[in-house]
């Protein structure tokens, strides 16, 4: 309908536009009967190049929005992995210890994740269980002793463990059935924490009944546990000091890594001096925050007597394991003293001042005649040391002696045994 219609319009207006225009020349596109005539007319008048730019700009465009799209689907897959992560992990964690210790603590060691609540638990069960040892090792004792006021204070320290385990069990069904809130976890876990030291403190009381006739450097720290409460401080603070020998007697089988033996911190530096073996890394002595790898192998439930020497010129280290030296090495922290009055930590990597301890970096095993001295030792110091000679020396900066240590949440003391079994 519309084509005669055009064609009639042309016919009669044809001599008009001819006169206005000049010489006109028209030229038919055929449009669909849906078509766009404005649109159809459009193209009709533009130049080949003209269309092929436009082509190759729409082609353009489109491979554009298509990598675009590809990119955002990777991101949502990515950010849809870490969403699962974090759900996962929460379920896992205590109520109300999402965020850690201290909300976002700085972690001076690249700590690992904090235990889940169930590992919480069976560390917790495994305390009452090593005091529960103790005290049949005490009673045992009280039956060679007729002690009537040993016997009563067994029997009283029998039910507090007793009220403790009933505590354990009623923290598991609630953990289980979702009752406790955050504060009254936390809560719940700092009374069962403060009972357990208290417990430990009225049993080394009670133990000293037997040690009396001891001497006072021949005891052994145990730390039967990977916890971030079990420690011992030793009240002495470090000189400053340009050269050090560090040795001690050390027993561990636990995997990955036996933690941290000890830790010196000092304000404003919480790795001033470190021995850790954490995961699968060797073990490593730090200064101020700098590294040396030590080729220690004592990693297998027997007793080793391990040194470290080193002085700041030039940062010459040597590593002694059973009187031998293993390893040297120079350039860790060179001409950088030891600071003094820092905390000066056993069993436990500080994290802060005096404290900020993680679980996975905590020392599993028993150590004993931890002595410092601000000089370096000769090889035939070191091997009268490893062979407990009767002439070697005490550390003139920190002696090995009951009176210099003080020992925290359930970590024990025991005599030291491996220098009878060398003698």
């Amino acid at each position: 309908r519309l084509l005669p219609l055009l064609l009639l319009l042309l016919l009669l207006l044809g001599p008009a536009l001819g006169q206005g225009l000049g010489q006109t020349r028209f030229i038919c596109t055929s449009v669909p009967l849906d078509g766009d005539v404005c649109a159809a007319s459009a193209l009709g008048t533009g130049s080949a190049e003209e269309l092929k730019g436009t082509v190759l700009q729409l082609r353009e465009t489109v491979l554009q929005q298509k990598e675009t799209i590809m990119n955002q689907k990777e991101t949502i897959r990515e950010l849809t992995a870490k969403l699962g992560r974090c759900e996962s992990q929460s379920v896992l964690e205590l109520p109300g210890e999402g965020k850690g210790r201290k909300g976002f603590s700085k972690n001076t060691m690249g700590d690992l994740s904090r235990p889940a609540a169930a590992e919480t638990l069976s560390q917790l069960g495994q305390t009452l269980q090593s005091l529960k040892t103790r005290l049949e090792n005490l009673e045992q004792f009280s039956r060679m002793n007729s002690s009537s006021q040993t016997n009563n204070l067994k029997d009283i320290l029998q039910n507090k463990i007793d009220d403790l385990e009933k505590q354990v069990l009623s923290r598991v069904n609630s953990l289980e059935e979702g009752k406790l809130s955050p504060r009254n976890e936390s809560e719940e876990r700092g009374k069962i924490e403060s009972t357990l030291t208290s417990l430990h403190q009225r049993i080394s009381d009670l133990e000293k009944g037997q040690k009396d006739n001891r001497p006072p450097d021949r005891f052994q720290l145990t730390f039967p546990l990977r916890t971030n409460y079990m420690y011992a401080k030793v009240k002495k603070s470090l000189p400053e000091m340009y050269a050090f020998s560090i040795c001690m007697w050390i027993k561990s089988s636990a995997s990955p890594g036996m933690g941290t033996p000890f830790s010196y911190a000092v304000p404003g530096q919480a790795n001033e001096l470190v021995l850790i073996e954490w995961g699968n890394n060797p073990m490593e002595i730090l200064i101020n925050d700098k590294v040396a790898k030590l080729p220690f192998a004592i990693n297998d439930g027997k007793w080793h007597h391990i040194c470290v020497t080193w002085t700041t010129r030039d940062g010459v280290w040597e590593a002694y394991q059973d009187g031998t030296q293993t390893g040297n090495g120079e350039n860790l922290a060179p001409y950088h003293p030891i600071k003094p009055q820092g905390v000066l930590v056993l069993g436990q990597e500080q994290d802060t001042l005096g404290g900020g301890f993680d679980a996975t970096q905590a020392f599993v095993g028993e150590l004993a005649h931890f002595n410092v001295w601000d000089r370096k030792l000769s090889p035939g110091e070191v091997y009268g040391l490893a062979t407990c000679s009767s002439k070697a020396l005490a550390g003139n900066v920190i002696a090995w002696a009951e009176a210099n240590i003080d020992i925290y949440g359930g970590a024990t003391k025991w005599t030291f045994e491996a220098c009878r079994q060398l003698n």
